[in-house]
């Protein structure tokens, strides 16, 4: 047999092996976030809510929302818009963690072990998986932000209906057209530098604390590579993501929701760091953190489904664990 025949008899896997595992991760993320979403909306809803920028340009005078906490915030979502807007701008956040997703898993395995060189078997340093995961992070939300933008914006459109302002967007493709219309090729990255910044956190807590929780408990314990020690890590990586990620998330949507002028440019904050001392000195420190508990309880379920679930895909066709 030939090279080229015994290349063509190989798996997909093991003759396209990043292709796959960018497929794989994009499955196993797309299952993750239709599951997950409802949780996405409500947590961007609350992160909107009661923006000191917004009461002092008077935009939305007379029009500000009560804290109303996350249950309410659904529920009123749900009654006031409907159950099935709920999942308003599903489509481009699938989208995006095609994107997001699969670029990230790729990158954060190519880094570990070609370029940081993780043996197997052995333990990785943490600082190696944190450099590992927040490069994979930033790399894989850049060339996601356009989705990224699309689904934050598509989020708000059933709260514009009800305030009675017209809404932008007849779905996603025109979205995407608007936005690009309006502010070229740099609007369709509004927002990225905050964007990438989250990105990199949230991966620094989840990609680098499963990694390292995974292989710490399959080195130093008696459990063994399966779904109890998937689960087990998963849970550790949904936490610590949220604490690290919110903050940025929270600049991130509300620069991506901003007005903008002609030229693209926003009407409320400047810059990230713009929008970050604005939101201290205008609502407090804790501000920061609104939509904690949806961002930690979807980020709780979104890492445990999303884990187990490519662990398995993985498995079934034939790649190596994570």
């Amino acid at each position: 047999m030939s090279p080229a025949e015994e290349e063509r008899s190989l798996p997909l896997p093991e003759r396209w092996p990043r292709a796959s595992k960018f497929a794989l991760s994009a499955c196993a993320a797309a299952v993750a976030e239709l599951v997950t979403f409802p949780l996405d909306l409500t947590k961007t809803r609350l992160q909107i809510q009661g923006e000191a920028a917004v009461r002092r340009d008077g935009a939305a005078a007379g029009q500000a929302d009560p804290y109303r906490g996350m249950l309410r915030t659904a529920a009123g979502i749900a009654q006031e818009e409907g159950v099935w807007k709920l999942w308003q701008g599903a489509t481009p956040a699938v989208y995006r963690h095609i994107v997001y997703t699969g670029v990230r898993m790729v990158t954060y395995e190519h880094l570990r072990d070609s370029v940081l060189g993780r043996a197997q078997g052995e333990s990785f340093p943490l600082w190696k998986a944190v450099v590992g995961g927040m490069s994979a992070g930033a790399i894989g939300q850049f060339f996601a932000s356009p989705t990224d933008l699309v689904k934050v914006q598509m989020q708000m459109e059933g709260k514009r209906k009800l305030e009675g302002k017209p809404l932008r967007f007849r779905g996603v493709h025109h979205a995407f057209l608007k936005i690009l219309s309006e502010g070229g090729i740099r609007g369709l990255w509004a927002g990225w530098v905050p964007n990438v910044q989250r990105a990199a956190l949230v991966n620094m807590g989840d990609l680098t604390t499963y990694d390292s929780v995974k292989h710490f408990l399959l080195l130093n314990t008696p459990l063994v590579d399966n779904s109890v020690t998937h689960s087990i890590s998963s849970a550790c990586s949904g936490l610590v993501a949220a604490v690290l990620g919110t903050p940025a998330d929270v600049v991130k949507t509300r620069i991506m929701n901003q007005p903008r002028d002609k030229q693209g440019r926003g009407l409320l904050y400047k810059s990230s760091m713009d929008c970050l001392i604005q939101t201290v000195q205008g609502e407090g420190f804790m501000s920061l953190y609104k939509g904690f508990i949806p961002t930690w309880m979807r980020m709780a379920p979104w890492s445990l489904v999303f884990w187990l679930t490519y662990e398995q895909i993985r498995r079934m066709c034939g790649v190596s664990s994570f």
